[in-house]
């Protein structure tokens, strides 16, 4: 860890009180998880207890006290998926990718971990991969499961479901077009913007289909990191006011042509985006 780089994150937001989760979440993002030195830096920089900022850290799923994988299984063993077999669930997940609930593989592909409950106990046993809900699971259906993973589950097949459609966006301070024809994605233009994260700065390009969550980067996005957008034109930063109803990450809105909005959550791998068209917001 570059002490130094910690100091840099805890200077950009001024070391105000306040500000203790954006500097985490900075932090979380630059190098995947929360490091006790880091901690440590955090707390003498910003006249927080240790204790206060672990609190913090442990309370939010966002936060990792522990090096992350590239993709989070989330094994569901609370009483109705218990009694459903999840036990022999989490073993198959362990035995396939050689380690314990709690850790990571070594090639930083898998993180498994086990819960208590995902809410949805009539579907049980259930694997969450990624915010991805897989019901009724079986142990035959795990090396799919994490061979999907692998491959992506934000893929969605566009010639078969009615759900997906393709919309055309503007930066809604300038409003300069965002499409990107020459970076296809699911063979539409994709939106293209410029994005901020941790100490990292790239451009960003956004499948322009409504219903996909399919996005490319110059840099490896974390799960759970709120990414700060830009207009690759006007260079404004594109925030919204109102929180994502589902994490409370901020929105990013952008004009439709022909008339409507379309608000993106700004924390990777959240799903709260909303779509207005004249007043009838789909989701």
């Amino acid at each position: 860890m570059n002490t130094q780089e910690v100091l840099s994150i805890v200077e950009k937001h001024h070391g105000n009180r306040g500000s203790l989760i954006s500097i985490l979440e900075d932090m979380q993002a630059k190098y995947g998880y929360l490091p006790e030195a880091m901690l440590r830096v955090v707390a003498e920089k910003t006249g927080r207890s240790l204790v206060d900022i672990y609190g913090v850290a442990t309370f939010y799923r966002a936060f990792s006290l522990r090096p992350r994988g590239k993709h989070l299984v989330s094994c569901c063993l609370g009483t109705a998926c218990h009694v459903r077999g999840g036990p022999a669930i989490a073993r198959e997940i362990e035995k396939r990718l050689g380690i314990r609930a709690g850790e990571t593989t070594a090639d930083r592909e898998f993180t498994l971990e086990t819960v208590n409950c995902l809410g949805a106990c009539a579907l049980g046993p259930i694997v969450v991969v990624d915010g991805h809900y897989f019901s009724k699971v079986k142990t035959s259906m795990i090396p799919d499961i994490l061979a999907r993973a692998k491959e992506g589950l934000d893929a969605v097949r566009v010639e078969t479901d009615e759900r997906i459609f393709p919309v055309e966006v503007s930066c809604a301070r300038c409003n300069h077009s965002l499409m990107d024809p020459r970076h296809e994605i699911e063979g539409h233009p994709s939106v293209r913007v410029t994005a901020s994260f941790g100490s990292k700065h790239s451009w960003l390009a956004i499948s322009s289909l409504w219903g996909s969550y399919t996005v490319h980067s110059e840099h490896e996005i974390p799960a759970e990191t709120v990414v700060t957008f830009f207009c690759p034109h006007c260079h404004a930063e594109m925030m919204g006011g109102a929180p994502c109803a589902e994490c409370g990450a901020p929105m990013v809105p952008m004009i439709v042509r022909g008339g409507g909005i379309v608000q993106l959550c700004s924390r990777r791998g959240c799903k709260g985006h909303i779509l207005d068209f004249g007043g009838t917001a789909a989701d």
